[in-house]
Formats: C-alpha cells, structure tokens, sequence
C-alpha cells in the first residue's frame, strides 16, 4: 500500500529539490504538494481565492510542480492551504492522515548555513511524522 507523502512548497529551489527527491527516493508513494498562505482572503495577485486548488487560483510555482512531476510520470495533488507555514502544514498532516514529510531547508550562507529555516526547523521539532529535510 503506497505511503502519503506530503511537500511543502514555496518558490525556492530547496523546495523544489525536496520535491524531486520525494519523487525519485519514493517512486511508490502518493505525493500532496501544500502551499501555506497567511490569509487566503488576499488571494494571488489581486484575484479572489474562490476555488482554491484551481489553476487559476493558486501560486504560479504550482505550474513548476506540474512540470517536475511530469519529468518523473507521476501525479501529484497540489492544494493552497491557510495559516502560519509551520502550523499549517502540520494540522494538514494529520488531518490529510500524511505518513512522511518531505521539505526544502533553507538556503543560507556562512555559519548559519548549518542551521535550518524557520519553517524548516519547527516542523522537524514538533512533528510526530518522519521529516526529510532536503538541502
């Protein structure tokens, strides 16, 4: 029975590359890709979030899931989630019944490099799931 993989996304290549590696080390499990927004009533660039999930009304990055995952032959569900990044993607989690995390850490330079995003890190700390983080 295949596991339920959940990505993180935002428009950063770390993101990206956890993406890929979900895709390539999990060739058998299903993929959901979630975007955390602060408030969904702003929308994107001025439209009206009304169907969430449509193409119309999510993140042009999705189109970039899209193309990833065609290079691979596999679906992925894509879906706009609302509330704070770490707590958002956590109460999606476990209420989605998500097995394994997968997520970009976050690209820094010099000694903080070693240390993880914000986001990155809070979710590691408090997830009761397996997390990958992807460099």
């Amino acid at each position: 029975m295949p596991r339920q993989l959940l990505v993180p996304m935002d428009d950063s290549e770390t993101a990206r590359a956890a993406l890929e590696h979900a895709l390539e080390v999990f060739p058998n499990d299903e993929v959901t890709v979630v975007h955390a927004v602060d408030d969904l009533e702003a929308g994107y660039g001025g439209r009206p979030p009304a169907a969430v999930g449509d193409e119309g009304d999510e993140p042009e990055f999705f189109a970039d899931v899209r193309s990833i995952a065609k290079r691979y032959d596999r679906p992925v569900e894509t879906t706009v989630i609302e509330g704070t990044s770490a707590d958002a993607i956590l109460e999606y989690a476990d209420e989605a019944n998500v097995d394994q995390i997968v997520m970009g850490s976050e690209g820094r330079s010099g000694v903080s490099r070693m240390l993880l995003g914000s986001v990155a890190e809070a979710v590691t700390r408090r997830s009761p799931l397996p997390v990958t983080i992807v460099p």
